[in-house]
């Protein structure tokens, strides 16, 4: 089992920045994979970014180059630094993450609202 807890969610200004964090604990050796994904109210859940356990990563179109993931692999956690915010960036923000026998976890989710 994985454990998954957000933060970092709030209430910014459009242009302005946030730093999510997912911190992991349990059976975090068997992770291949941790990310976000975010659901704007009335859409669908989308993938944002995903960094893997070989370091590579993967951002969705809509956040390349304002937006960047990575992890401190000492603390367990992984992190999703938003620059130039949008309103229409506003949406719970969940991590993620997939273990090498297939089986996907989630956080409960945090609430990002960027305002105009």
């Amino acid at each position: 089992q994985v454990q998954l807890v957000e933060s970092g969610g709030g209430l910014v200004q459009a242009g302005g920045s946030l730093r999510l964090s997912c911190a992991a604990s349990g059976s975090i050796f068997s992770l291949v994979l941790m990310g976000w994904h975010r659901q704007a109210p009335g859409k669908q859940r989308e993938l944002v970014a995903v960094i893997f356990s070989g370091g590579s990563t993967v951002y969705a179109d809509s956040v390349k180059g304002r937006f960047t993931i990575s992890r401190d692999a000492a603390e367990n956690t992984v992190y999703l630094q938003m620059n130039s915010l949008e309103p229409e960036d506003t949406a719970v923000y969940y991590c993620h993450s997939i273990a090498n026998h297939g089986m996907a976890y989630w956080g409960k989710g945090t609430l990002v609202t960027v305002s105009s």
